[in-house]
Protein backbone atom coordinates (compact mmCIF):
# COMPACT_ATOMS: atom_id res chain seq x y z
CA UNK A 1 0.00 0.00 0.00
CA UNK A 2 2.90 2.26 0.84
CA UNK A 3 4.55 1.57 -2.56
CA UNK A 4 1.31 2.33 -4.37
CA UNK A 5 1.06 5.70 -2.64
CA UNK A 6 4.62 6.55 -3.55
CA UNK A 7 4.00 5.75 -7.23
CA UNK A 8 0.87 7.86 -7.19
CA UNK A 9 2.77 10.80 -5.72
CA UNK A 10 5.50 10.50 -8.36
CA UNK A 11 2.90 10.37 -11.14
CA UNK A 12 1.22 13.50 -9.83
CA UNK A 13 4.56 15.30 -9.73
CA UNK A 14 5.36 14.30 -13.29
CA UNK A 15 1.91 15.38 -14.48
CA UNK A 16 2.33 18.76 -12.76
CA UNK A 17 5.77 19.15 -14.30
CA UNK A 18 4.38 18.40 -17.77
CA UNK A 19 1.58 20.94 -17.32
CA UNK A 20 4.11 23.51 -16.15
CA UNK A 21 6.42 22.72 -19.07
CA UNK A 22 3.55 23.00 -21.54
CA UNK A 23 2.49 26.32 -20.03
CA UNK A 24 6.06 27.61 -20.16
CA UNK A 25 6.47 26.46 -23.76
CA UNK A 26 3.37 28.40 -24.80
CA UNK A 27 4.62 31.57 -23.20
CA UNK A 28 8.39 31.84 -23.45
CA UNK A 29 9.03 31.29 -27.22
CA UNK A 30 7.17 32.40 -30.33
CA UNK A 31 7.82 32.19 -34.10
CA UNK A 32 5.36 32.82 -37.02
CA UNK A 33 3.60 29.79 -38.41
CA UNK A 34 3.98 30.91 -42.08
CA UNK A 35 6.43 33.24 -43.81
CA UNK A 36 6.15 34.34 -47.47
CA UNK A 37 9.47 34.95 -49.16
CA UNK A 38 10.38 36.53 -52.49
CA UNK A 39 12.65 34.63 -54.80
CA UNK A 40 16.17 36.11 -54.79
CA UNK A 41 15.56 38.02 -51.54
CA UNK A 42 16.61 37.23 -47.95
CA UNK A 43 14.26 36.05 -45.20
CA UNK A 44 14.68 36.11 -41.43
CA UNK A 45 13.08 33.36 -39.34
CA UNK A 46 12.68 35.48 -36.25
CA UNK A 47 12.35 33.96 -32.77
CA UNK A 48 10.78 35.95 -29.94
CA UNK A 49 11.72 35.03 -26.39
CA UNK A 50 9.90 36.19 -23.27
CA UNK A 51 12.71 35.93 -20.73
CA UNK A 52 16.06 37.55 -20.05
CA UNK A 53 18.63 35.87 -22.32
CA UNK A 54 21.52 36.70 -19.99
CA UNK A 55 19.85 34.73 -17.19
CA UNK A 56 19.54 31.45 -19.12
CA UNK A 57 21.57 28.93 -21.05
CA UNK A 58 20.29 27.96 -24.50
CA UNK A 59 21.14 25.06 -26.73
CA UNK A 60 19.24 24.20 -29.92
CA UNK A 61 19.12 23.22 -33.59
CA UNK A 62 17.37 24.27 -36.82
CA UNK A 63 16.14 21.64 -39.31
CA UNK A 64 14.58 21.86 -42.76
CA UNK A 65 12.07 19.47 -44.28
CA UNK A 66 11.39 19.95 -47.98
CA UNK A 67 8.07 18.77 -49.46
CA UNK A 68 8.41 15.01 -49.85
CA UNK A 69 12.03 15.08 -48.56
CA UNK A 70 13.87 14.06 -45.36
CA UNK A 71 14.55 16.22 -42.34
CA UNK A 72 17.94 17.97 -42.76
CA UNK A 73 20.01 19.54 -39.98
CA UNK A 74 21.01 23.10 -40.82
CA UNK A 75 22.78 24.42 -37.72
CA UNK A 76 23.35 23.61 -34.05
CA UNK A 77 24.13 26.39 -31.58
CA UNK A 78 24.93 26.99 -27.94
CA UNK A 79 24.00 30.31 -26.43
CA UNK A 80 25.31 32.86 -28.97
CA UNK A 81 27.59 30.64 -31.03
CA UNK A 82 26.96 28.22 -33.88
CA UNK A 83 28.82 25.05 -33.12
CA UNK A 84 28.02 22.91 -36.17
CA UNK A 85 26.76 23.30 -39.74
CA UNK A 86 25.51 20.35 -41.77
CA UNK A 87 27.42 21.20 -44.95
CA UNK A 88 29.55 23.87 -46.54
CA UNK A 89 26.75 25.08 -48.83
CA UNK A 90 24.56 25.72 -45.80
CA UNK A 91 27.20 28.08 -44.44
CA UNK A 92 26.64 30.42 -47.38
CA UNK A 93 22.86 30.27 -47.18
CA UNK A 94 21.90 29.95 -43.49
CA UNK A 95 23.22 32.16 -40.72
CA UNK A 96 22.55 31.83 -37.02
CA UNK A 97 21.41 35.15 -35.59
CA UNK A 98 22.20 35.48 -31.88
CA UNK A 99 21.18 36.21 -29.23
CA UNK A 100 17.56 34.94 -29.65
CA UNK A 101 18.15 31.81 -31.83
CA UNK A 102 16.81 33.36 -35.07
CA UNK A 103 17.87 32.00 -38.49
CA UNK A 104 18.62 34.11 -41.58
CA UNK A 105 18.21 32.70 -45.11
CA UNK A 106 20.45 34.90 -47.24
CA UNK A 107 19.01 34.15 -50.69
CA UNK A 108 15.74 32.39 -51.39
CA UNK A 109 15.24 29.92 -54.21
CA UNK A 110 12.98 26.96 -54.84
CA UNK A 111 15.23 24.77 -52.63
CA UNK A 112 14.65 27.06 -49.66
CA UNK A 113 10.95 26.35 -49.61
CA UNK A 114 9.61 23.99 -46.95
CA UNK A 115 9.13 23.56 -43.19
CA UNK A 116 11.74 24.79 -40.71
CA UNK A 117 11.83 23.23 -37.23
CA UNK A 118 13.42 24.71 -34.11
CA UNK A 119 14.36 22.54 -31.10
CA UNK A 120 15.37 24.47 -27.97
CA UNK A 121 16.65 23.44 -24.56
CA UNK A 122 16.49 26.32 -22.10
CA UNK A 123 18.12 26.08 -18.68
CA UNK A 124 17.07 28.46 -15.90
CA UNK A 125 19.93 28.33 -13.33
CA UNK A 126 18.09 30.29 -10.67
CA UNK A 127 15.14 27.90 -10.69
CA UNK A 128 17.26 24.85 -11.53
CA UNK A 129 14.77 24.15 -14.30
CA UNK A 130 15.24 22.81 -17.84
CA UNK A 131 12.57 23.66 -20.44
CA UNK A 132 12.31 22.17 -23.92
CA UNK A 133 10.55 24.09 -26.74
CA UNK A 134 9.76 22.98 -30.30
CA UNK A 135 8.43 25.29 -33.05
CA UNK A 136 7.81 24.96 -36.82
CA UNK A 137 7.49 27.66 -39.49
CA UNK A 138 6.43 27.07 -43.10
CA UNK A 139 8.35 29.09 -45.71
CA UNK A 140 7.10 29.73 -49.25
CA UNK A 141 9.21 31.20 -52.05
CA UNK A 142 7.19 33.09 -54.70
CA UNK A 143 7.85 35.17 -57.79
CA UNK A 144 5.96 38.50 -58.04
CA UNK A 145 3.22 38.57 -60.68
CA UNK A 146 3.63 40.59 -63.83
CA UNK A 147 0.86 42.68 -65.39
CA UNK A 148 -1.85 40.28 -66.60
CA UNK A 149 -3.13 40.26 -70.18
CA UNK A 150 -6.74 39.41 -71.03
CA UNK A 151 -8.34 38.18 -74.21
CA UNK A 152 -11.94 37.82 -75.37
CA UNK A 153 -13.33 35.20 -77.73
CA UNK A 154 -14.95 36.10 -80.04
CA UNK A 155 -13.40 39.54 -80.32
CA UNK A 156 -16.35 41.01 -82.24
CA UNK A 157 -19.78 42.08 -80.96
CA UNK A 158 -21.93 39.12 -79.92
CA UNK A 159 -25.69 38.58 -80.12
CA UNK A 160 -27.61 38.22 -76.88
CA UNK A 161 -29.18 34.85 -76.03
CA UNK A 162 -27.41 33.30 -79.04
CA UNK A 163 -23.65 33.49 -78.43
CA UNK A 164 -21.17 32.87 -75.61
CA UNK A 165 -18.06 34.83 -74.59
CA UNK A 166 -14.85 33.32 -73.18
CA UNK A 167 -12.40 35.51 -71.25
CA UNK A 168 -8.84 34.41 -70.46
CA UNK A 169 -6.26 36.02 -68.16
CA UNK A 170 -2.54 35.22 -68.24
CA UNK A 171 0.64 36.49 -66.56
CA UNK A 172 4.18 36.13 -67.85
CA UNK A 173 5.75 35.91 -64.39
CA UNK A 174 4.37 34.83 -61.05
CA UNK A 175 3.93 31.78 -58.87
CA UNK A 176 0.80 30.50 -57.16
CA UNK A 177 -1.25 33.14 -58.99
CA UNK A 178 -4.94 33.60 -58.22
CA UNK A 179 -7.23 35.48 -60.61
CA UNK A 180 -10.32 37.58 -60.07
CA UNK A 181 -12.63 39.07 -62.72
CA UNK A 182 -14.26 42.47 -62.45
CA UNK A 183 -16.95 44.18 -64.52
CA UNK A 184 -17.16 47.96 -64.11
CA UNK A 185 -14.82 47.58 -61.08
CA UNK A 186 -17.23 45.18 -59.35
CA UNK A 187 -16.22 41.54 -58.67
CA UNK A 188 -17.98 38.82 -60.68
CA UNK A 189 -19.21 35.75 -58.85
CA UNK A 190 -20.24 32.31 -60.01
CA UNK A 191 -23.80 32.18 -61.38
CA UNK A 192 -25.89 30.12 -63.77
CA UNK A 193 -24.37 32.07 -66.69
CA UNK A 194 -20.85 32.69 -65.29
CA UNK A 195 -18.48 29.74 -65.05
CA UNK A 196 -14.84 29.96 -63.86
CA UNK A 197 -11.85 27.67 -64.16
CA UNK A 198 -10.19 26.26 -61.04
CA UNK A 199 -7.76 29.16 -60.66
CA UNK A 200 -10.30 31.66 -62.14
CA UNK A 201 -8.00 32.41 -65.07
CA UNK A 202 -10.88 31.66 -67.48
CA UNK A 203 -14.39 33.08 -67.44
CA UNK A 204 -17.21 31.85 -69.68
CA UNK A 205 -20.47 33.82 -70.06
CA UNK A 206 -23.18 31.61 -71.53
CA UNK A 207 -25.35 32.97 -73.01
CA UNK A 208 -24.52 36.66 -73.27
CA UNK A 209 -27.22 39.22 -72.43
CA UNK A 210 -27.64 42.97 -72.43
CA UNK A 211 -26.76 43.33 -68.72
CA UNK A 212 -23.31 41.79 -69.45
CA UNK A 213 -22.29 44.94 -71.34
CA UNK A 214 -19.45 46.78 -69.62
CA UNK A 215 -15.72 47.08 -69.04
CA UNK A 216 -13.90 43.93 -67.96
CA UNK A 217 -10.54 43.53 -66.28
CA UNK A 218 -8.56 40.83 -64.51
CA UNK A 219 -6.80 41.01 -61.15
CA UNK A 220 -3.79 38.66 -60.71
CA UNK A 221 -2.18 38.20 -57.29
CA UNK A 222 -0.19 35.90 -55.00
CA UNK A 223 1.04 36.21 -51.41
CA UNK A 224 3.63 38.85 -52.21
CA UNK A 225 2.16 40.98 -55.05
CA UNK A 226 -0.87 41.82 -57.20
CA UNK A 227 -1.48 43.53 -60.57
CA UNK A 228 -4.50 44.53 -62.71
CA UNK A 229 -4.87 44.15 -66.44
CA UNK A 230 -6.06 46.81 -68.88
CA UNK A 231 -9.81 46.92 -69.59
CA UNK A 232 -11.71 45.38 -72.49
CA UNK A 233 -15.25 46.37 -73.50
CA UNK A 234 -17.94 43.83 -74.16
CA UNK A 235 -20.42 44.91 -76.85
CA UNK A 236 -23.70 43.06 -77.30
CA UNK A 237 -26.44 43.22 -79.93
CA UNK A 238 -29.79 43.31 -78.11
CA UNK A 239 -33.37 44.52 -78.22
CA UNK A 240 -35.76 45.98 -78.98
CA UNK A 241 -36.81 46.84 -75.39
CA UNK A 242 -39.12 49.48 -73.85
CA UNK A 243 -40.94 50.28 -77.07
CA UNK A 244 -43.01 53.51 -76.90
CA UNK A 245 -44.73 55.97 -79.25
CA UNK A 246 -44.18 59.69 -78.60
CA UNK A 247 -45.46 62.91 -80.16
CA UNK A 248 -45.14 66.64 -79.51
CA UNK A 249 -48.57 67.37 -80.95
CA UNK A 250 -52.04 67.26 -79.44
CA UNK A 251 -52.89 65.94 -76.01
CA UNK A 252 -52.03 62.49 -74.67
CA UNK A 253 -53.99 60.47 -72.13
CA UNK A 254 -52.50 57.03 -71.67
CA UNK A 255 -52.42 55.46 -75.14
CA UNK A 256 -54.85 58.00 -76.62
CA UNK A 257 -53.69 61.07 -78.60
CA UNK A 258 -56.22 63.88 -79.28
CA UNK A 259 -55.53 66.42 -82.05
CA UNK A 260 -57.42 69.30 -83.71
CA UNK A 261 -59.12 68.77 -87.07
CA UNK A 262 -56.75 69.58 -89.90
CA UNK A 263 -53.65 69.43 -87.67
CA UNK A 264 -50.49 67.79 -89.03
CA UNK A 265 -49.17 65.30 -86.47
CA UNK A 266 -45.83 63.43 -86.24
CA UNK A 267 -45.32 60.24 -84.21
CA UNK A 268 -41.94 58.71 -83.30
CA UNK A 269 -41.46 55.02 -82.46
CA UNK A 270 -38.62 54.69 -79.93
CA UNK A 271 -37.03 51.58 -78.39
CA UNK A 272 -33.82 50.48 -76.65
CA UNK A 273 -32.06 48.46 -79.31
CA UNK A 274 -28.58 47.72 -80.67
CA UNK A 275 -28.35 48.16 -83.58
CA UNK A 276 -31.27 50.62 -83.98
CA UNK A 277 -34.43 48.78 -84.94
CA UNK A 278 -36.55 49.29 -88.04
CA UNK A 279 -40.21 50.32 -87.63
CA UNK A 280 -43.40 49.54 -89.47
CA UNK A 281 -46.59 51.63 -89.00
CA UNK A 282 -49.91 49.82 -89.32
CA UNK A 283 -53.48 51.18 -89.39
CA UNK A 284 -56.25 49.11 -87.80
CA UNK A 285 -59.73 49.77 -89.18
CA UNK A 286 -62.73 47.49 -88.83
CA UNK A 287 -60.55 44.60 -87.64
CA UNK A 288 -58.45 44.99 -90.79
CA UNK A 289 -54.79 46.01 -90.81
CA UNK A 290 -52.93 48.02 -93.42
CA UNK A 291 -49.25 48.93 -93.57
CA UNK A 292 -49.02 52.71 -93.88
CA UNK A 293 -45.28 53.35 -93.99
CA UNK A 294 -41.88 52.09 -92.86
CA UNK A 295 -39.50 54.20 -90.76
CA UNK A 296 -39.02 55.67 -87.32
CA UNK A 297 -41.53 58.53 -87.91
CA UNK A 298 -45.19 58.56 -88.92
CA UNK A 299 -46.81 61.66 -90.45
CA UNK A 300 -50.59 61.95 -90.14
CA UNK A 301 -52.93 64.66 -91.46
CA UNK A 302 -55.95 64.64 -89.16
CA UNK A 303 -58.51 65.90 -91.73
CA UNK A 304 -58.01 62.68 -93.66
CA UNK A 305 -58.98 60.59 -90.64
CA UNK A 306 -62.25 59.57 -89.10
CA UNK A 307 -63.21 60.73 -85.63
CA UNK A 308 -61.06 58.00 -84.02
CA UNK A 309 -58.61 55.54 -85.52
CA UNK A 310 -56.18 52.95 -84.13
CA UNK A 311 -52.52 52.65 -85.15
CA UNK A 312 -49.77 50.16 -84.36
CA UNK A 313 -45.98 50.52 -84.36
CA UNK A 314 -43.95 47.33 -84.85
CA UNK A 315 -40.19 47.43 -84.14
CA UNK A 316 -37.80 44.79 -85.49
CA UNK A 317 -34.08 44.19 -84.83
CA UNK A 318 -32.49 42.71 -87.93
CA UNK A 319 -29.53 41.22 -85.99
CA UNK A 320 -31.22 39.71 -82.94
CA UNK A 321 -34.29 38.77 -85.00
CA UNK A 322 -36.48 40.03 -82.15
CA UNK A 323 -39.51 42.30 -82.46
CA UNK A 324 -41.97 44.19 -80.31
CA UNK A 325 -45.08 46.26 -80.99
CA UNK A 326 -47.31 48.83 -79.33
CA UNK A 327 -50.60 50.41 -80.39
CA UNK A 328 -52.34 53.73 -79.75
CA UNK A 329 -55.58 55.55 -80.67
CA UNK A 330 -55.72 58.87 -82.51
CA UNK A 331 -58.84 60.97 -81.81
CA UNK A 332 -59.78 64.02 -83.90
CA UNK A 333 -61.62 66.60 -81.79
CA UNK A 334 -61.66 70.38 -81.48
CA UNK A 335 -59.22 71.55 -78.85
CA UNK A 336 -59.38 75.29 -79.65
CA UNK A 337 -55.78 76.26 -79.92
CA UNK A 338 -54.70 72.84 -78.82
CA UNK A 339 -52.35 72.72 -75.89
CA UNK A 340 -52.71 76.45 -75.26
CA UNK A 341 -56.39 76.02 -74.48
CA UNK A 342 -55.61 73.07 -72.26
CA UNK A 343 -53.08 75.15 -70.34
CA UNK A 344 -55.56 78.05 -70.10
CA UNK A 345 -58.29 75.80 -68.67
CA UNK A 346 -55.88 74.46 -66.15
CA UNK A 347 -55.16 77.88 -64.73
CA UNK A 348 -56.61 78.69 -61.33
CA UNK A 349 -57.96 82.12 -62.48
CA UNK A 350 -60.87 81.31 -64.82
CA UNK A 351 -62.66 83.78 -67.20
CA UNK A 352 -65.82 83.57 -65.05
CA UNK A 353 -63.86 84.81 -62.06
CA UNK A 354 -62.48 87.69 -64.15
CA UNK A 355 -66.01 88.77 -65.25
CA UNK A 356 -67.25 88.62 -61.65
CA UNK A 357 -64.44 90.82 -60.39
CA UNK A 358 -65.02 93.32 -63.22
CA UNK A 359 -68.72 93.63 -62.33
CA UNK A 360 -67.92 94.20 -58.68
CA UNK A 361 -65.45 96.91 -59.62
CA UNK A 362 -68.03 98.74 -61.78
CA UNK A 363 -70.64 98.59 -59.01
CA UNK A 364 -68.20 100.04 -56.49
CA UNK A 365 -67.30 102.88 -58.84
CA UNK A 366 -71.01 103.70 -59.35
CA UNK A 367 -71.62 103.80 -55.60
CA UNK A 368 -68.71 106.16 -55.09
CA UNK A 369 -69.96 108.39 -57.91
CA UNK A 370 -73.51 108.65 -56.54
CA UNK A 371 -72.23 109.36 -53.06
CA UNK A 372 -70.06 112.21 -54.26
CA UNK A 373 -72.89 113.62 -56.41
CA UNK A 374 -75.31 113.69 -53.46
CA UNK A 375 -73.07 115.51 -51.00
CA UNK A 376 -70.95 117.69 -53.28
CA UNK A 377 -70.75 121.25 -51.68
CA UNK A 378 -71.24 123.17 -54.89
CA UNK A 379 -74.22 121.09 -55.83
CA UNK A 380 -75.89 121.75 -52.47
CA UNK A 381 -75.10 125.50 -52.69
CA UNK A 382 -76.61 125.83 -56.14
CA UNK A 383 -79.65 123.92 -54.99
CA UNK A 384 -80.30 126.45 -52.23
CA UNK A 385 -79.88 129.64 -54.21
CA UNK A 386 -81.81 128.45 -57.20
CA UNK A 387 -84.94 128.32 -55.06
CA UNK A 388 -87.63 131.03 -55.53
CA UNK A 389 -87.04 134.21 -53.56
CA UNK A 390 -90.36 133.89 -51.79
CA UNK A 391 -89.34 130.50 -50.51
CA UNK A 392 -86.11 131.97 -49.26
CA UNK A 393 -88.02 134.73 -47.45
CA UNK A 394 -90.41 132.34 -45.72
CA UNK A 395 -91.51 133.86 -42.39
CA UNK A 396 -89.56 132.68 -39.44
CA UNK A 397 -91.32 130.45 -37.05
CA UNK A 398 -90.58 130.08 -33.43
CA UNK A 399 -90.25 126.33 -33.78
CA UNK A 400 -93.33 125.57 -31.66
CA UNK A 401 -95.81 125.41 -34.53
CA UNK A 402 -94.32 122.36 -36.30
CA UNK A 403 -91.22 121.00 -34.72
CA UNK A 404 -90.57 118.56 -37.53
CA UNK A 405 -89.95 121.41 -39.96
CA UNK A 406 -87.14 122.76 -37.82
CA UNK A 407 -85.12 119.63 -38.18
CA UNK A 408 -82.91 119.00 -41.18
CA UNK A 409 -79.74 120.13 -42.86
CA UNK A 410 -78.94 123.85 -42.85
CA UNK A 411 -76.40 125.48 -45.15
CA UNK A 412 -74.64 128.72 -44.26
CA UNK A 413 -72.62 130.57 -46.84
CA UNK A 414 -69.95 132.97 -45.76
CA UNK A 415 -68.57 135.23 -48.52
CA UNK A 416 -65.77 137.47 -47.31
CA UNK A 417 -65.52 140.94 -48.64
CA UNK A 418 -67.92 143.89 -49.06
CA UNK A 419 -71.21 143.11 -50.71
CA UNK A 420 -73.67 145.50 -52.35
CA UNK A 421 -76.65 144.13 -50.51
CA UNK A 422 -77.39 141.79 -47.72
CA UNK A 423 -79.39 139.64 -50.01
CA UNK A 424 -77.52 137.97 -52.87
CA UNK A 425 -79.46 137.41 -56.00
CA UNK A 426 -79.93 133.93 -57.28
CA UNK A 427 -78.33 134.96 -60.54
CA UNK A 428 -75.12 136.13 -58.93
CA UNK A 429 -74.94 133.06 -56.80
CA UNK A 430 -75.53 130.88 -59.79
CA UNK A 431 -72.28 132.20 -61.23
CA UNK A 432 -70.17 131.40 -58.21
CA UNK A 433 -68.30 128.76 -60.16
CA UNK A 434 -66.86 131.44 -62.48
CA UNK A 435 -65.45 133.56 -59.67
CA UNK A 436 -61.90 132.42 -58.99
CA UNK A 437 -61.19 134.52 -55.86
CA UNK A 438 -64.44 133.77 -54.09
CA UNK A 439 -64.04 131.49 -51.06
CA UNK A 440 -67.13 129.58 -50.03
CA UNK A 441 -67.53 127.80 -46.69
CA UNK A 442 -70.33 125.33 -46.20
CA UNK A 443 -71.44 124.18 -42.77
CA UNK A 444 -73.69 121.20 -42.46
CA UNK A 445 -75.58 121.41 -39.20
CA UNK A 446 -77.41 118.29 -38.16
CA UNK A 447 -79.66 118.82 -35.22
CA UNK A 448 -81.07 116.14 -32.96
CA UNK A 449 -84.10 114.46 -34.47
CA UNK A 450 -86.51 112.79 -32.09
CA UNK A 451 -87.42 109.15 -32.68
CA UNK A 452 -90.93 110.11 -33.74
CA UNK A 453 -89.65 112.29 -36.54
CA UNK A 454 -87.38 109.70 -38.15
CA UNK A 455 -89.51 109.31 -41.25
CA UNK A 456 -89.83 113.06 -41.72
CA UNK A 457 -86.12 113.50 -41.41
CA UNK A 458 -85.46 110.79 -43.94
CA UNK A 459 -87.89 112.53 -46.31
CA UNK A 460 -86.06 115.84 -45.93
CA UNK A 461 -82.71 114.17 -46.54
CA UNK A 462 -84.13 112.55 -49.62
CA UNK A 463 -85.27 115.86 -50.99
CA UNK A 464 -81.86 117.35 -50.40
CA UNK A 465 -80.19 114.50 -52.27
CA UNK A 466 -82.70 114.75 -55.14
CA UNK A 467 -81.92 118.47 -55.46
Amino acid sequence: MEGHGRRTFIALCLYTALLTLSEVNSEIVHIPSVLYGVKGKSLLLSVETYFRLEDVEIQGSWYQTRPGGPKTLLVTFHNHTAIMLASMRHRKRYFFQPPNASLLISRLDEAAEGDYHLDLDIHFPQRQELVRAERTVHVTVDVPVSTPVIQKTPSSTVVEDKENVTWTCRVENGTRVQYQWLRNNMPLDVSDRHQFSQDNSTLVISPVRKKDIGQYRCLARNHISQRQSHTLDLSVFYGPYNLAVKSDHGLRTGEVFTVNPGELVFFDCQADSNPPNSCMWISKTNNATEVITVGLRLEVTSYKLAQAEEFLCRAFNNVTQKQDETQFTLVVASLGTGKERYVQESRSFSPLAAITLSCLFVICMLLVYFRRSCHHPKRVLMNIYNRPLTEQRRPHRSGHEDATEDFGIYEFVSIPGKMESTQASSRSLAHLESVQDLHTTIYDVIRHIPETSTLATQSLLGKQCEG
